[in-house]
């Protein structure tokens, strides 16, 4: 879009992932549901962190995960999110800039509220399980929303995951207000379906209150509509936004516009590793095609690829660049 310096911007967590492979056995010891993400405290992230085998570092969270995807794909891409003046808020600012996103948030020095982490369990069947712990990037308000880098950006990308504090949910709303007037726009994230089910009003008025772009797996999209039938749901998010963007894993994708959907098949993959950042990647691939003008089949089939890129390796930051992997089959010129 011309007079934008940037294709995509995210708003969320931000969040230093601690990425390490265990198996059931100690899931069930600490009692962590498997393949799904939990809220833990500071002295439970600390115990699993202890006991855990070894491990890498990586700055991650949903939103960020996808913005460097969007660089990874050859994209110019900022985020926005609150760390600390700590050492994982060091490592997460230099991940972050090291993937080629703008990340200009100032840390918060002498803070008692330490950087967020999630430790993500991975066990030898590609399943993650995330225990994350909830810092100070939840502390994100209307003071971290820079104006500037909102209205100079094609798309602003929301993550469902910042939703539970008041101030973060004003930090939305200034957002998707700065960036309609500015005549750019909005993607939501669901983020889980456990978003879903605690803030299920509240994401559908700000749904239909201006956002234009939905992202949501099957589980989300049931969980918001409460009900059973995919083919229902897609009928009410037509009613409520101009564009969806329904996930289905192994099933491929479903893209709803104007209540007409388009069918996208997955990609296949050799050997799943670790299926962290899936629905991240997909969200980068096809918002990377979709600022860049692709049509929603195209931009579809690249958000199936960088999923099925991630998954086939461990993290959710891609370790070879997606530009140089897409223009070899073909996605992008």
């Amino acid at each position: 879009m011309p007079g934008t310096q940037f294709d995509v911007v995210a708003i969320g967590n931000a969040i230093v992932d601690i990425l390490g492979r265990c198996d059931d056995a100690f899931l069930d010891r600490h009692s962590a549901p498997k393949g799904h993400m939990r809220l833990v405290d500071s002295a439970t992230v600390d115990t699993l962190y202890r006991e855990m085998g070894p491990a890498v570092e990586i700055s991650g969270g949903s939103a960020a995960n996808t913005v460097a995807g969007v660089a990874s794909l050859g994209g110019r891409s900022a985020f926005i999110g609150k760390v600390s003046e700590d050492e994982f808020g060091r490592i997460f600012r230099h991940d972050i800039s090291a993937a080629g996103v703008t990340f200009k948030t100032p840390a918060v020095a002498g803070s008692d509220r330490a950087t967020s982490r999630s430790l993500i369990l991975v066990t030898p069947d590609g399943q993650r399980t995330m225990n994350t712990f909830l810092g100070i990037s939840t502390d994100l308000d209307q003071g971290e929303v820079d104006p500037e880098i909102i209205k100079a950006s094609n798309i602003v990308y929301l993550e469902g995951y910042l939703f539970d504090r008041d101030e973060a949910k004003a930090a939305f709303r200034q957002a998707v207000a700065i960036a309609n007037d500015a005549g750019r726009r909005v993607a939501l994230t669901l983020s889980d379906s456990f978003c879903v089910n605690r803030h299920r009003a509240e994401f559908l008025a700000l749904i239909r209150s201006g956002i234009g772009i939905l992202f949501a797996n099957e589980s989300e999209i049931l969980a918001l509509y409460e009900t059973a039938s995919f083919d229902e749901a897609m009928k009410h998010v037509a009613r409520d936004t101009r564009l969806a963007v329904l996930t289905r894993s192994e099933k491929g994708s479903v893209i709803v516009s104007d209540g007409t959907p388009v069918l996208v098949s997955a990609e296949p993959v050799a050997k799943v590793v670790d299926t962290t950042g899936a629905g991240d990647l997909y969200a980068a691939g096809f918002l990377y095609g979709l600022a860049r003008g692709f049509d929603f089949k195209a931009a579809g089939q690249l958000g199936s690829f960088a999923a099925a890129e991630i998954i086939g390796q461990m993290g959710a930051r891609p370790e070879v660049k997606l530009s140089h992997l897409a223009r070899m089959r073909g996605f992008i010129d």
